[in-house]
């Protein structure tokens, strides 16, 4: 049994991380901390979770924290959890960061695109990405992670196959995103605001988005050149669940079995990758909505002759597999267990 701990865990992300952990078989919540809701009970902020555990939120400081968890989860808004992380793990503590404080490598990367001086570049070195298909062995010895972002991650599942393979261009790869309003936290916003964002598909951040280094960094890991990634987002009228559309091109003619074979190369093993390409059903492509709750990503692709394109698809549960869930997979290998445990639920249909 490992007893954990989580800092920030009033916003959507946190909510689903006490939702999949109050279900695991091996873990203890030692703490929940919210500033804002200190000393409340946690089902005054989250309604699903009434009557699993009497747990109150509660504001610990380091030394208090570091004595009561092994393994701490920081579901904190961006520059904010890098000062706490480097504080535990000095502690000699664990952590599962699902910020973006410490998903890139290079420090310098932090001011291009999020206009901010990392105050420990020290530990990005020795971060570990929290993507399990691409970094398992090190997860498991790792004791700093960091959960990619949502739309990221999405991104990078789709294309590590085929980029991998060589079979397809790396400039210019397009990746055009779909995403629930969730992927906006729970802090109320004007485009939040429900009047409008009802019944919209709007495009925001369609430049310079940041989940951009992200990708361009973990797929270019397996290319021989530069990867360049044209990235637009947009908001949908969906609460959660993102649809990635990828525009790739081919370096020379695919047929569909070469595109199966990189995935199967690459995934057959997975417990949280599903191939879907069957147009004989309705989700016969991957479908976000199939997947709410879930932690599974699914992949699909079509090929276009006319274009010589490879067009891929991805989705996922923006909430889970896009964080909470991800961050638990992370957890399950840095334990020694199963990786799925508390993971194997399905999505639910219909929504």
């Amino acid at each position: 049994m490992v007893r954990v701990g989580i800092f920030g865990g009033s916003g959507y992300v946190g909510g689903e991380l006490l939702r999949v952990l109050l279900g695991h078989d091996e873990v203890e919540i030692a703490f929940v901390s919210s500033k804002r809701f200190n000393g409340k009970a946690i089902h005054k902020v989250h309604p699903h979770l009434r009557g699993l555990r009497d747990l109150d939120f509660s504001s610990p400081n380091i030394k208090e924290a570091a004595g009561m968890a092994e393994v701490f989860f920081l579901s904190l808004p961006h520059t904010s959890s890098a000062p706490l992380a480097a504080s535990l793990i000095d502690e000699g503590r664990r952590v599962i960061d699902l910020s973006a404080d410490f998903r890139l490598k290079n420090g310098e990367e932090y001011e291009r695109w999020y206009n901010w001086k990392h105050p420990h570049p020290e530990l990005l070195k020795r971060a570990v990405l929290g993507l399990p298909e691409l970094h398992r062995e090190e997860i498991k010895s790792a004791n700093l992670v960091a959960v990619p972002g949502c739309m990221a991650t999405a991104s990078i599942l789709a294309l590590v196959p085929v980029v991998k393979k060589g079979l397809v261009k790396v400039n210019p790869i397009v990746v055009d995103v779909k995403i629930g309003s969730s992927g906006g936290g729970s802090t109320p916003t004007l485009e939040g605001y429900h009047p409008e964002r009802y019944s919209v598909v709007r495009p925001y951040k369609p430049t310079g988005h940041r989940h951009i280094a992200e990708v361009e960094q973990e797929v270019g890991a397996f290319a021989n050149e530069r990867v360049i990634v044209s990235f637009t987002p947009h908001a949908v009228n969906m609460v959660r669940g993102i649809l990635c559309t990828i525009h790739t091109f081919m370096m020379n003619r695919l047929e569909n079995k070469d595109v199966w074979r990189a995935y199967r190369e690459s995934y057959d093993d997975e417990p949280f990758v599903r191939l879907i390409k069957d147009p004989t059903v309705l989700h016969g492509l991957p479908d976000p909505k199939s997947l709410i709750g879930s932690n599974y990503c699914d992949i699909g692709f079509e090929l276009d002759g006319h274009a010589s394109r490879l067009l891929l698809f991805s989705a996922i549960d923006n909430l889970i597999k896009g964080a909470a869930g991800n961050a638990v997979q992370c957890l399950n290998l840095m334990m020694g267990v199963d990786e799925s445990l508390g993971l194997k639920f399905p999505g639910i249909h219909p929504v």
